[in-house]
């Protein structure tokens, strides 16, 4: 999914399944939502073939799911511009934004398209309000995914203490609340979790993870303020701010104790949202998607030369596993960077695909497809994100290992 438009009035994002899904906010959303819904519907009606078709409609989250009419129009000649918005007066809507930023080209037919009517109006409506009533009755519900998850973290057979932490997230429209290590959600909340793997002298990697999960914490009640308002959240920007805000933390503490020299963590954080998961990674834990038919992708990069050898096609995912200096981190929180630039992306998610979030203790045990393998296996015991840290333990143990297993319902 693809976000191609975030301002105070509407989110737009083009799906990978070639659905477009609007969300309305800011002054008036409800109204704005409802009408476009209603032109949408009589224009449908009507036989227009060059406006967004409705697949489903949320008057809750005022969210609105339609068809595709293709890209953007950069360059239009005015009289033409002018042309298509008459002809749509021919299905009996005059559109009250007759812009070119309202116009798309359909490359499937090479046709000029119009959207974005929640600024337009049905001509010779009497009753526009029953109409749109009924119409919102004919219009398929957005079902939310129902989620479930497990999370598993421990410290293998030869460290003492475990440096790594994980958390889970439901973020609701007035607080942020934490997670059980297992449990699941049919509600349209949202929901994060995070995995962290810090290092240092002595206990430093411990207190740098943990440091590093409750920052997350604490950073969110402000988005959650700013969407009640009807902002929309800026995910990129947010990402970028708590990174950053760690960073400082992890900076601040490392150069002010002589016992927390160096403290630093790795981070890799997903937020799922509305039919898409927005993630965020540095340093080389990781996070993976893994489809309904079984494949495996890995979605962050580590942020190590190995890392970089592999991802160019220089080495193999073996000679990559066997390097020696696959774990020498070029990027991370604190531990001495100067700069922090997360990778940030998002994706859609459907029902069969299972996101794992996991430290280098579970993939430098396994391959990713045996990691699949994995966790297509039922547990022998316990959940499957234990399921996949004992095996990881059990095979190597050199390291903490830790997992957070997402399915999607």
């Amino acid at each position: 999914m693809i976000t191609v438009k975030d301002t105070q009035r509407a989110t737009v994002q083009v799906c990978f399944d070639g659905s477009v899904r609007k969300a309305f906010h800011g002054p008036k959303a409800k109204e704005r939502f409802g009408n476009e819904l209603h032109v949408l519907l009589h224009l449908e009606k009507a036989g227009c073939d060059f406006v967004p078709r409705v697949i489903a409609a949320d008057p809750e989250k005022l969210l609105l799911v339609t068809t595709n009419c293709g890209s953007r129009v950069d360059r239009l000649d005015g009289e033409r511009c002018a042309e298509l918005f008459a002809e749509l007066e021919q299905y009996g809507v005059r559109h009250d934004d007759p812009e070119m930023r309202n116009v798309t080209y359909r490359q499937q037919d090479g046709r000029f398209c119009l959207i974005d009517f929640e600024f337009a109006t049905v001509l010779g409506s009497s009753k526009p309000a029953r109409e749109r009533a009924e119409n919102l009755e004919k219009v398929p519900a957005i079902t939310p995914l129902a989620l479930s998850w497990s999370g598993c973290s421990e410290c293998g057979s030869v460290r003492s203490n475990n440096e790594d932490a994980f958390v889970g997230l439901v973020i609701d429209a007035a607080e942020v609340r934490h997670l059980g290590k297992i449990g699941s959600s049919s509600s349209d909340h949202d929901l994060l979790f995070a995995v962290s793997d810090g290092m240092g002298g002595a206990s430093a990697g411990e207190f740098a993870s943990r440091i590093t999960v409750e920052k997350i914490t604490r950073m969110f009640p402000p988005l959650i303020r700013q969407r009640a308002r009807g902002t929309p959240i800026g995910f990129v920007a947010a990402f970028e701010a708590l990174f950053a805000e760690i960073h400082k933390a992890l900076q601040y503490l490392g150069d002010s104790y002589e016992e927390c020299q160096g403290m630093g963590s790795t981070l890799s954080l997903c937020w799922f949202s509305g039919g898409t998961m927005h993630f965020a990674h540095i340093g080389d834990t990781r996070i993976y998607h893994i489809s309904k038919d079984g494949q495996i992708t890995q979605l962050t990069n580590d942020d190590t030369h190995v890392g970089w050898l592999r991802r160019t096609g220089q080495i193999s995912e073996r000679e990559a596993r066997e390097h020696p200096a696959k774990n020498r981190l070029q990027k991370a929180l604190g531990a001495g960077n100067q700069f922090v630039n997360p990778q940030v992306g998002e994706v859609s998610y459907l029902p069969g695909d299972h996101f794992l979030i996991c430290s280098d203790g579970v993939t430098d045990a396994f391959t990713d497809e045996r990691i699949a393998e994995i966790l297509k296996e039922s547990p022998k015991k316990g959940t499957p994100a234990q399921h996949l840290v004992t095996e990881a333990v059990n095979y190597s143990g050199k390291d903490n290992a830790t997992a957070m297993i997402v399915a999607v319902g």
